[in-house]
């Protein structure tokens, strides 16, 4: 497993969905990856909420799930990207309470949201960045982030609840 963080949130240009694209921690300069994992929008809304720390006012259902684990003195001690099957992520959320760990299967969005709200680090299987990641190309570092995440900021203001529908 190797240790990543968030490298941008941003929208697809061709298909016009969230994209959040996950970095290795520790590569050697030039060799360095990039993860990108498609996500729905409601969890790219989860997400950014918690990257720019807003609380809503009535806990959504990531803040929900923190509460739950919070008082049933249970941590999110990582979430881990375990494998990838026909472009599909699956993802784990490593959870312990006391003595007692356990893992429960998730969608990495989902986990990632979570993640964020309770400070744990994010994973991911080594076979999975072998099969889906690409390389790192980007010359904006930190500026090029923020342009991403503006653009996507953008678009949640813009986007009306109508256009989800079915």
């Amino acid at each position: 497993m190797i240790e990543v963080r968030i490298a941008s949130l941003a929208l697809d240009p061709q298909s016009n969905q969230p994209v959040i694209v996950l970095k290795p921690l520790l590569e050697k300069p030039g060799e360095s990856r990039l993860l990108p994992i498609w996500i729905g929008h409601p969890e790219a809304t989860a997400i950014l909420l918690a990257l720019e720390g807003v609380e809503p006012p009535r806990p959504l259902t990531h803040d929900l799930m923190k509460g739950m684990l919070d008082s049933l003195h249970t941590y999110l001690e990582r979430v881990e990207i375990t494998r990838v099957e026909e472009s599909t992520f699956f993802a784990a959320l490593i959870l312990r309470a006391e003595e007692h760990q356990v893992a429960v299967d998730a969608r990495p969005s989902d986990s990632i949201a979570l993640a964020i709200r309770m400070g744990a680090p994010l994973f991911v299987a080594d076979e999975v960045l072998d099969a889906a990641a690409i390389p790192d190309e980007s010359v904006g570092g930190p500026a090029n982030e923020e342009a991403e995440l503006q653009a996507f900021r953008d678009f949640l203001e813009s986007v009306n609840p109508e256009d989800f529908q079915s």
